[in-house]
């Protein structure tokens, strides 16, 4: 196994894409922190994780505070005994027009999705620096933040925020052996897509899963993507076979975007 010893922490990992990488990792032999706002869903994925005969420990955090980020960190290290992986998971989504988007929606999104990625990155480069180790950032970007997407434009706009920081950072702390990515997930089935879609039904009028089958109608692979794909690139990422990858928005995507 790749990972196997490793500690890794994914925010976001009470559901979807988050616990799909949390269950990943564990498989691959990784030791699992889990954090997320929605602290009682994630016994249950530890539980999961447990029963692949791993560690998993469980941490309430907001991660657009950024002590709470830090602290989080501290009690992976202290609960599992170490600090090697992290993934800046956690995001929230919007639909709105553009000149409809108001300064305390644009600020909430950008807290979660920019600010959470920077303390993220802030907070795990500080401490594998403090343990002198080499480690692993990994962050969530999106086929949003390649291309820029009607109606879901403050999103995209955090997105492609999220690769500018993956670029800068991976420069940053190279010299360190930190090495810095992102991953780009197109049309997922999950709850996050649901409101996405359920969002384009009130902005639109379109019926329920019409936006979702529309986009789905562009993957080149012909199927909707599933968390477990986006795993294994993020699983990718955590390894060694990445060691000399670094500044990289990774799509995985079934082919929707090619740049």
């Amino acid at each position: 196994m790749a990972i196997d010893g490793k500690i890794a922490l994914v925010t976001g990992s009470a559901q979807g894409i988050g616990r799909g990488i949390a269950l990943r990792l564990a498989a691959d032999g990784a030791n699992i922190a889990l954090v997320d706002l929605k602290k009682d869903k994630l016994a249950a994925v530890a539980k999961e994780i447990e029963g692949l005969g791993r560690k998993a420990t469980v941490f309430g955090a907001d991660v657009s505070d950024r002590a709470q980020v830090y602290a989080a960190i501290d009690h992976a290290e202290a609960a599992l005994g170490g600090f090697d992986i992290m993934v800046n998971n956690a995001g929230i989504a919007q639909v709105k027009a553009l000149a409809d988007v108001t300064p305390e929606e644009i600020e909430l999104i950008f807290r979660i999705n920019v600010f959470g990625v920077l303390w993220g990155i802030q907070a795990a480069a500080a401490k594998f620096l403090a343990r002198k180790r080499k480690g692993k950032i990994i962050s969530a970007s999106s086929i949003a933040g390649h291309d820029g997407f009607a109606l879901i434009g403050a999103y995209s706009a955090t997105k492609f925020a999220v690769r500018g920081l993956t670029q800068a950072a991976a420069r940053e702390y190279a010299a360190a052996g930190i090495t810095v990515n992102a991953y780009c997930p197109g049309v997922v089935d999950t709850d996050m897509w649901d409101g996405i879609d359920k969002g384009f039904q009130k902005v639109t009028g379109a019926a329920p899963r019409e936006t979702y089958n529309k986009y789905c109608a562009g993957i080149a692979l012909g199927r909707p993507e599933t968390p477990a794909d986006v795993a294994a690139l993020v699983s990718f990422l955590a390894g060694p076979d990445s060691d000399y990858m670094t500044g990289q928005a990774v799509l995985i995507d079934g082919g929707m975007v090619y740049r």
